[in-house]
């Protein structure tokens, strides 16, 4: 049985989630809340928090876990090409645009819209509001892809120190959730940030150069991470490596 979490009930240890042969590798806990102090608590320890509409709130630490080590992000051929595209607007026509924390609440709430399948989302109106309070905070941050004006894509996590958790993305037009993870990657390179929790295990991360590692691993790594300076002035940086270089 899992433990209940009331308000102000600390985390258990990772180590005392459950296992695959238990039904739900990788829960931990439930209940307590969503508040900023909260979420800071669990993303300092490598838990975070994902619920289904009607579900108490349930608290994960998987292992494996699935991470995106900045520099083996994969860039495929046709986003190459895209991305070139992209650079060339923003540089001449500014068709396109390519900012930072500048629509946070706009794009979680995109990210929580239906998707084409007709799947739900976790992404309640308790959890835009809580990492909302992580934003002003200056933890949670956002990328945004802009069409002509109008936002089309973009993804949104939280960073501590020198660690980076990816939360969700979103695109109303082809490769424009790939365009703001490609800006938001190569910024956080720049930035020393080594590598970006994704959770957990898809095949769509996978095809993005996202890979697990044990849960040992990746928490000895955030340790490290959370303690280094945070990263100060969010601005997206060219992707000069777009060009060949």
């Amino acid at each position: 049985m899992i433990p209940w979490l009331d308000v102000g009930t600390p985390f258990p240890s990772v180590s005392m989630a459950l296992t695959d042969a238990d039904g739900a590798p990788g829960l931990l806990a439930a209940g307590g809340d969503l508040s900023p102090r909260r979420l800071l608590e669990a993303y300092r320890q490598g838990i975070f928090p994902w619920f289904s509409e009607g579900q108490p709130i349930l608290w994960w630490s998987t292992d494996p876990r699935m991470v995106l080590f900045t520099e083996r992000f994969t860039v495929s051929h046709s986003l190459k090409k895209t991305l070139k595209k992209v650079n060339q607007s923003i540089r001449t026509d500014q068709r396109w645009q390519v900012s930072f924390d500048t629509a946070f609440e706009q794009v979680m709430r995109s990210c929580a819209a239906p998707r084409k399948d007709g799947a739900g989302t976790w992404i309640s109106d308790d959890i835009i509001r809580g990492y909302g309070g992580l934003h002003r905070q200056g933890y949670a941050h956002s990328a945004e892809v802009w069409l002509d004006g109008v936002l089309v894509g973009g993804a949104y996590g939280v960073c501590i120190g020198k660690m980076f958790y990816g939360e969700s993305m979103f695109a109303r037009v082809t490769d424009a959730s790939k365009i703001a993870l490609a800006y938001l990657v190569h910024f956080l390179k720049t930035h020393g940030v080594v590598l970006i929790d994704c959770q957990q295990e898809t095949s769509h991360l996978a095809s993005l150069g996202a890979s697990p590692i044990p849960r040992a691993t990746f928490i000895a790594h955030l340790q490290q991470a959370i303690a280094q300076p945070r990263i100060e002035t969010w601005q997206p940086i060219e992707l000069f490596w777009q060009d060949g270089k």
